[in-house]
């Protein structure tokens, strides 16, 4: 994960935990998780839309005008 070992995460956690403590943790984590999510749900929207208009241009150029005189 990120070229950490497991050493290195459980300093991590360890400094975090010092720096804001064992009661905002679970705070922190449930702000962490509904960024995940918020950010996951943008994500998926940006690429239904880009897969319609790019549905859409496919459509545009495979049917012929319907120009003829």
């Amino acid at each position: 994960m990120f070229g950490l070992g497991g050493q290195e995460l459980i300093l991590i956690l360890l400094i975090i935990l010092l720096l804001f403590g064992a009661k905002k943790l679970p705070e922190l984590a449930r702000g962490l998780g509904k960024g995940m999510k918020e950010f996951k749900k943008a994500q998926s929207e940006i690429e239904e839309e880009f897969t319609k208009a790019s549905d859409e241009a496919s459509k545009k150029e495979k049917s012929p005008s319907s120009t003829k005189a």
